[in-house]
């Protein structure tokens, strides 16, 4: 089996810089796997904020992981500034799955790759909620 790529900076539509923190390295002396998942939350979560699409506190439609996964290809460590890569690889009715990328900063290659699904659901009943049209006009703009 051959060893996947690592995702180029073309491959995503818009960019967050998000630093590392020093709780972010674990005992080897990098970001621990599981922080990276902080990192693809919080690109999408706040592009979706500054886009005025995503209420955290009082909206109507929030998203719930559904699937996710990660593929690490260099490492990172504080005090490393980070460039979060995101782009939507599918939008369905209620659905979407989100492509993330790691970058050093200025670097051209990702230190990780990884995707999330969200399931937009309304917030009072949890099921299932057709996307609103100026959330979708925002998301279609990353496909």
């Amino acid at each position: 089996m051959s060893r996947p790529v690592a995702p180029s900076r073309e491959h995503y539509r818009h960019f967050r810089r998000l630093d590392t923190r020093w709780m972010d390295n674990d005992v080897y002396g990098h970001v621990n796997n599981v922080t990276y998942y902080s990192y693809f939350d919080t690109g999408v979560n706040a592009y979706l904020i500054e886009q005025g699409v995503l209420d955290i506190h009082a909206g109507a439609t929030i998203g719930l992981v559904v699937e996710t996964g990660c593929r690490y290809f260099a490492s990172v460590a504080f005090p490393d500034m980070l460039e979060i890569g995101i782009r939507v690889a599918h939008l369905g009715n209620s659905s979407v799955r989100y492509e993330v990328g790691v970058f050093k900063a200025g670097e051209e290659t990702a230190a990780a790759a990884g995707h999330f699904t969200h399931v937009y659901v309304d917030r009072e009943t949890r099921r299932p909620a057709p996307l609103p049209a100026d959330f979708r006009a925002v998301l279609a703009a990353l496909s």
